[in-house]
């Protein structure tokens, strides 16, 4: 820990505990210069940072003071056990109503599947799509669309190899995304009315996945923390028909939890005992806040039974729309059913990519995006805790950039989102992410674009309309 965030963390206990006081004035710089021994920029970074979190705010020519924080400390979700059955899946027109109305820039993005775009380093990478297209031999623009441009997968196999995974080179295939890859890996497993095994809640694109290619969903709880069930996982294969789980091990979207490594074990030793195939959907696996890179289930795969599928649209590049999937045993199969719908992915977006993992800096931008995002969880966490109404519950994940929040029973979230909407702010409702609608007092909060006055008050005004839905 860095010499100011110590003395952050320091400040924060001091407010959490009530020695500093709501509206009190904290300590000047000099005074907490002297106080602690540190420097005056030591201090102003970690006022600057407890700024960022929602627990100083400066004011002019006056200094910095606490801002209003509550006492309550949120609980964590509770896992919401169920029977393990199969259930159509139609929830596509719900899902499509929310996320059109999510488009417009002008709202408080709280409701965005992507971080912003100003985290991202975007001049950067248009100098390695300018550079790599001036020294790319011009055979490559066709020849690298069978296998994809070879020098992105050497990054990609490198990046695997310093997490202790070493990847036959054909196992590695280029893809539109993560989601062809997810929906390649699906198609290459199942016909149309097998089961699939998913989380529940699921990330919502899976279930509109399931439900193009008339796949039934089987439900399995997600621990708030842990993860997936494995008890209730291990009743599902061994009681249906399952053809091939769905999953994400760590920083699953959208309650944010991760496996530990014993339990990423024991699931892969539960697949392989029941012989059923694992897509393991792992976009977000750049993004801890952890000193250690989280390991995947496919490091413990030594039969090929794991498609590890990935992308940079949430690291790095969410335009490029590159995508891979470490395919396994099935890596065939998929190469041949990507060549027959897209072909390949934009030859030049790969060689930019490329360019950039291998000369742009990929490690430090990485660094500052998950300590921003640290910050801006912070910040929002602060303010739920200050706003949001007795009784709310939410997750605390090691990364990402989503919060889930089980509110009140009584409060519809679907009825909130469109209250929120009207006031220029957008949430995702918890029923957009289950295959039978549940989860109908629970959203999903995203904290990837910087935090700031607007956010703040937008966390307010949501706080506000939760209250008022609690009275009716």
């Amino acid at each position: 820990m860095k010499r100011y965030e110590k003395l952050a963390a320091e400040i924060t206990q001091l407010i959490h505990s009530g020695v500093l006081a709501h509206g009190e004035k904290a300590p000047s710089i000099r005074q907490a210069s002297r106080t602690y021994s540190v420097s005056p920029s030591t201090v102003f970074q970690a006022y600057y940072l407890l700024e960022s979190r929602g627990l100083l705010r400066a004011k002019e020519r006056s200094g910095y003071f606490v801002c209003n924080h509550s006492a309550q400390r949120l609980d964590e979700p509770q896992i919401t056990q169920q029977h393990i059955e199969s259930h159509e899946v139609g929830v596509s027109e719900l899902i499509f109503s929310v996320l059109d109305s999510l488009r417009d820039a002008s709202t408080v993005p709280f409701g965005s599947a992507f971080p912003s775009p100003e985290l991202f380093p975007l001049a950067r990478l248009a100098r390695s799509l300018s550079s790599s297209m001036k020294t790319m031999p011009a055979h490559a623009i066709i020849s690298d669309m069978t296998d994809g441009n070879p020098n992105l997968r050497r990054q990609i196999a490198l990046r695997y190899s310093h997490n202790g995974m070493f990847l036959p080179p054909n196992e590695l295939i280029i893809t539109n995304g993560a989601l062809e890859a997810l929906s390649l890996c699906l198609q290459c497993t199942t016909a149309p009315g097998d089961l699939v095994a998913i989380e529940a809640p699921a990330f919502y694109a899976c279930l509109q996945m399931l439900e193009h290619l008339q796949l039934k969903a089987v439900e399995i709880p997600v621990h708030p923390r842990e993860g997936i069930d494995l008890a209730s996982l291990k009743t599902a294969l061994a009681s249906l028909p399952i053809k091939v789980c769905w999953l994400m091990s760590s920083l699953q979207n959208p309650i944010g939890a991760s496996m530990d490594e014993e339990k990423k074990q024991a699931l892969y030793e539960l697949i392989r005992t029941y012989q059923v195939p694992l897509i393991e959907d792992d976009v977000y696996a750049e993004l801890y806040f952890t000193s250690t890179t989280p390991r995947s289930i496919k490091s413990y795969d030594r039969s090929g039974l794991v498609m590890h599928c990935s992308s940079f649209s949430k690291c790095l590049a969410p335009g490029y729309r590159v995508g891979w999937v470490a395919a396994g045993r099935f890596a065939e199969q998929i190469k041949r059913l990507r060549l027959m719908t897209t072909i390949s992915p934009a030859i030049p977006s790969q060689a930019a990519l490329a360019d950039y993992l291998q000369h742009g800096g990929y490690d430090l931008h990485l660094r500052r995006l998950r300590h921003a995002l640290e910050n801006q969880q912070a910040a929002m966490l602060n303010a739920a805790e200050r706003y949001f109404p007795a009784g709310t519950r939410v997750t605390r994940p090691q990364g990402g950039y989503f919060l889930w929040f089980e509110l009140p029973d009584n409060i519809d979230s679907l009825t909130l989102f469109q209250q929120a909407l009207h006031q220029g702010i957008s949430l995702a409702p918890g029923p957009i992410f289950s295959a039978t609608q549940r989860f109908k007092n629970c959203i999903r909060l995203s904290y990837g674009h910087p935090w700031d006055e607007r956010s703040e008050q937008a966390m307010q005004q949501l706080g506000q309309l939760m209250n008022k839905l609690r009275q009716t």
